[in-house]
């Protein structure tokens, strides 16, 4: 997504509730300048339980949350103008902790992975962006990984579409696999593909998937291990065959650590990845004619537990949510080295969790 906008908006979910010793207070939503990288606060959508990961519907006029710890996913509109939000509805997602969510393509269903009991929810999307009952669930299973502890059942911890919007991505933390799905675009059924689940290694705890630009190569970051491996994707089947695993830490760092989000640069030359415990964003080049990876640094996260961090609409800055430090850090892409380097601190806020961001209507 790119913009000539001089401003877009950015909507930050955040995690509530003491269980979690969080500090949030719910979506919040600022303007930031595309040139500066500045953010000034707009609203808090305040009262809401573990607004934790969001998503924008394809015309960028409706957001949705999914309540992390609950069974819950919200619809709100968005005002062009300002970036306000206003709520619409909510429905049960039909499962419990609803880690991620995502948008088909034709912009009817939204999928939603259900962490703690294992299944896939596809909710249908209305024209006036309100949302309905489930029309699917799937239950995962399958052989569990060997970590007694973040391995006890299928864990799905992300829906994310391929480059093509044909086929559904799902990284399971719990059995160790990258599953794929079909949706029926009419009626939203998740479908089984002819193809085999793909592999991760044992008790590396796939979690979130990035896709590079060229379509034909995924990139998984592998949480409980921190380790990123590299697939090539099947455009026929969707099925993914890994030709790459690479280490997201430095050899020197001996300390606890996991591995938390990915994202693939705009012209697709780099891939970075989060660390919890080393603090850190993982640097990668990519080969342009294998899409192997090579390591080439790391930059402080400037906060504590960086659960997540995204590119701005241009790809010019990296903001960085560091979830047990309460802070957005700013950051300048060097489009040239892939190189980071630290701006400040773009805003305080209660344990941030996700940043999705709005361009101007």
């Amino acid at each position: 997504m790119t913009t000539a906008s001089p401003f877009y908006f950015a909507y930050v979910g955040s995690r509530t509730t003491r269980e979690r010793n969080a500090r949030g207070d719910g979506i919040s939503v600022y303007r930031v300048d595309a040139a500066t990288g500045r953010w000034t606060h707009v609203q808090l959508m305040d009262g809401l339980l573990n607004p934790s990961f969001l998503a924008l519907d394809r015309s960028g006029r409706f957001l949705y949350c999914v309540h992390g710890d609950a069974s819950e996913i919200s619809a709100f509109s968005i005002d062009p103008g300002t970036g306000r939000l206003t709520f619409i509805n909510q429905e049960t997602t039909a499962g419990k902790n609803p880690v991620h969510l995502s948008v088909d393509p034709g912009n009817r269903f939204l999928i939603v992975a259900n962490h703690v009991t294992s299944s896939l929810a596809v909710v249908p999307r209305h024209e006036d962006g309100s949302i309905g009952k489930h029309v699917d669930l799937v239950i995962l299973e399958g052989q569990i990984g060997p970590h007694r502890v973040e391995q006890p059942f299928a864990k799905p911890h992300q829906v994310e579409f391929d480059p093509s919007g044909r086929f559904v991505i799902v990284p399971d933390k719990g059995l160790d696999q990258i599953l794929t799905f079909a949706v029926d675009g009419v009626t939203g059924k998740l479908l089984a593909v002819d193809a085999p689940p793909a592999p991760a290694r044992e008790g590396a705890g796939p979690r979130h998937v990035a896709f590079h630009p060229g379509g034909a190569v995924a990139y998984v970051v592998n949480e409980l291990d921190s380790t990123v491996t590299a697939y090539r994707l099947n455009p026929g089947h969707g099925n993914l065959t890994p030709f790459q695993v690479v280490s997201a830490l430095p050899d020197t760092f001996i300390g606890p650590s996991r591995a938390a989000e990915i994202m693939v640069s705009t012209d697709g030359r780099f891939v970075y990845a989060s660390n919890r415990g080393h603090d850190s964003i993982a640097i990668f080049s990519v080969d342009p004619p294998s899409r192997r990876l090579t390591s080439i640094g790391w930059e402080k996260s400037h906060g504590r537990t960086p659960r997540f961090f995204t590119l701005d609409p241009s790809g010019a800055w990296m903001f960085v949510a560091n979830e047990d430090s309460d802070n957005v850090v700013t950051f300048k892409v060097d489009r040239k080295t892939g190189m980071l380097s630290h701006e400040g601190e773009a805003v305080r806020t209660g344990s941030p969790v996700c940043i999705v961001f709005a361009t101007t209507v």
